[in-house]
């Protein structure tokens, strides 16, 4: 994407943020907003037929919430890169939002060049989240767990899935780094994903940065 713009869907339904979020995005020479949403809905329909390289995503919206929309929109391509943009910071909303797939997670009052970082973060697969996010994300896999991360778990091949996954590399991406079949790296993402009691690749992604394992 060195080269290229980065393709945004707008998911929200106040005309003032969209209009907001529109003007910065315009202004930007390596950013174009190839769809908007004003629910839930549309935003599904706008994600399977645009394919965007960042959606970014209220999360309460008539029709469908937020979080169904993720739900939705990642079943259908795990590989989409979501950034919510809400003002709730709760955990009934973010930890249901990261563990549903989305990459990152800010809040409204979030500054123009931290949304713009943001959205070249996700654009790039990595994880950004607001300040107070991420100390909750944290707080969250810090807490004493019956099922520990066992890096011994994993064969060889599965670590260094792990670690591609951190790095934001899709499937596809995967595959080129790693000279097999992409069908061979989605039963790899899955196995890692099972053995660290995982549900996304986003958490599996905060995982190994936690463990010292991106290097």
């Amino acid at each position: 994407m060195t080269n290229e713009r980065i393709r945004i869907v707008i998911a929200d339904d106040h005309a003032i943020v969209r209009e907001g979020l529109e003007a910065i995005l315009s202004a930007q020479p390596d950013m174009t907003l190839v769809g908007i949403a004003t629910n839930g809905a549309e935003v599904v329909a706008l994600a399977e037929d645009l394919k965007p390289d960042v959606i970014l995503m209220d999360l309460v919206m008539p029709k469908l919430d937020g979080l169904a929309a993720i739900q939705s929109i990642r079943a259908a391509n795990p590989d989409a890169r979501i950034l919510v943009l809400t003002s709730f910071a709760d955990d009934e909303r973010v930890f249901p939002a990261i563990k549903a797939g989305a990459m990152g997670y800010l809040l409204k009052d979030t500054p123009r060049e931290g949304l713009l970082q943001a959205i070249h973060e996700v654009a790039q697969g990595q994880v950004s989240l607001h300040p107070t996010i991420a100390r909750r994300m944290m707080r969250e896999i810090n807490q004493p767990s019956d099922r520990p991360f066992t890096p011994e778990a994993l064969t060889e091949r599965e670590l260094e899935t792990l670690r591609l996954i951190a790095r934001g590399l899709s499937n596809q991406e995967m595959a080129v780094v790693m000279g097999i079949h992409e069908n061979t790296v989605a039963k790899y993402v899955s196995a890692v994903l099972a053995k660290l009691h995982l549900p996304n690749r986003t958490q599996a992604a905060l995982y190994a940065v936690r463990m010292g394992l991106t290097g």
